[in-house]
């Protein structure tokens, strides 16, 4: 039965990134992909948070749910990897290196904070 959640809730993370990466790009107005560094840093800390509870024994076999099945849906490398080669294609160098540079610390930096947070 757990596989049925995980993915049910995959699809649910799925649904959440749309939403979000939707709503940010209605306000974005710079042509910078700023949805999937929102995306990818708010779930790197939403991740460190269950992490956290995980280690804790406060989730359970929920963790695996929340963690693997929606946020595993709601984060998204591929798309991160294919708007960092449109950049490079387009040319903008400086651009894809604070694109996937910034996204790497950012991501770090939230998943340590919600560990922290979490943690024993």
């Amino acid at each position: 039965m757990m596989p049925l959640w995980i993915a049910l809730a995959g699809g649910l993370g799925a649904l959440a990134r749309v939403v979000v990466d939707t709503t940010v790009a209605r306000h974005n107005r710079t042509g910078f992909p700023l949805g999937t560094v929102v995306i990818n840093t708010t779930g790197s800390f939403l991740l460190g948070l269950v992490a956290g509870w995980l280690l804790t024994g406060v989730l359970g076999p929920i963790g695996a749910v929340a963690g693997t099945g929606f946020l595993g849906g709601y984060t998204t490398f591929s798309t991160a990897s294919v708007e960092a080669a449109r950049l490079l294609r387009a040319g903008r160098r400086w651009t894809v290196l604070v694109h996937a540079g910034g996204m790497l610390l950012a991501g770090l930096l939230a998943a340590a904070l919600g560990l922290w947070l979490t943690a024993p």
